[in-house]
């Protein structure tokens, strides 16, 4: 599937026209157009490779999985691969989508998986289309944007997961199985993130730099918003790592104060029963003693051990043992 536009002095005046006329109208003044290719092979994209003179090993990075994300130069243009991600709320698995893109002077051309919605970014473009005039850089700068707001709802995503998590931390109802396998899930969506996050920071402060001039001077306070928002998703994704880290370690804390506190009753529980036995233990044997035979024999014992377990009872619990 391939989506296609041509901008005109700023303006949409072309939709989804062929590929084979690229050449030709990217010769024209003042026009801008974007290519969009959805999980092509390196022959669908043989086509635009020649239109637009892409080199073989941007290509190829296009149409492989699992690339850093990055920005290389060549030549005649740029290459930009970078992720999408989305977070599912109720098992805490992030997921990412690759997006590719060709930057060259007149013409974006895009790569990814049906997974990413590219309708979020044709929505950016549509909504700001008087930044159209500027080319290139006002197309890459919606695609960045929507990018990096993506980040930064997961990260929020994320954020509001933990802060039930350490509701559940000290919930009345000890549920110290399901923080745990909570905390490694979210922890393992915060690795994959900062994976994630952590290069785009390099990416786009590439892009900002005014020796390179990939950016016009009217677009660099946008592509500083965007620069902002990756700086602050990345802070924010460090912090909450730290902070799954305590919640896994005040996990055992509180497990290990609970075993503490259990063993400590049922250890005073059992010097509580153990006086009525040795009592009964005592006057259970078969030699005479006072009281041997008699009923005042049977109160003696009887007060004994009411008496010496009641004792050992209010000395517990005077010590919070029990």
């Amino acid at each position: 599937m391939v989506s296609t536009r041509l901008y005109r002095d700023g303006v949409l005046v072309e939709k989804d026209f062929s590929v084979a006329l690229i050449s030709e109208l990217i010769t024209e003044k003042k026009v801008t157009i974007w290519a969009d290719f959805v999980s092509p092979t390196k022959g669908d994209l043989a086509a635009i490779e020649e239109e637009l003179g892409l080199h073989e090993l941007a290509v190829e990075d296009a149409v492989h999985e699992y690339q850093r994300p990055k920005l290389d130069h060549y030549d005649s243009h740029l290459f930009l691969a970078a992720y999408s991600v989305d977070l599912d709320k109720t098992t805490g698995v992030l997921i990412g989508n690759e997006i590719k893109a060709f930057i060259t002077p007149h013409a974006l051309v895009t790569v990814h998986s049906p997974e990413f919605d590219m309708s979020l970014v044709t929505r950016r473009w549509d909504n700001d289309g008087d930044l159209a005039k500027h080319g290139v850089t006002f197309l890459l700068w919606g695609l960045l944007d929507t990018i990096v707001d993506g980040h930064f709802e997961a990260v929020q995503a994320l954020d509001s997961e933990i802060e039930l998590l350490e509701d559940a931390l000290f919930d009345d109802v000890p549920r110290s199985a399901e923080v745990q396998k909570r905390s490694f899930e979210l922890r393992k969506s915060l690795v994959l993130l900062r994976r994630i996050v952590l290069p785009m920071r390099e990416v786009v402060n590439t892009l900002l730099r005014r020796d390179l001039e990939v950016v016009e001077p009217q677009m660099l306070p946008y592509f500083q918003d965007v620069y902002d928002h990756v700086l602050r998703a990345t802070e924010w994704t460090e912090s909450l790592r730290d902070l799954v880290t305590t919640i896994l370690e005040t996990n055992l804390t509180i497990q290990g104060n609970r075993m503490n506190l259990i063993m400590k009753k049922v250890t005073s529980w059992a010097a509580i029963i153990a006086v009525p036995t040795a009592i009964t233990g005592f006057f259970g044997q078969n030699v005479p003693f006072p009281g041997f035979g008699a009923m005042s024999g049977l109160i003696a014992s009887i007060v004994l051990m009411v008496g010496v377990s009641g004792l050992l009872y209010w000395g517990f619990k005077r010590r919070d043992w029990l």
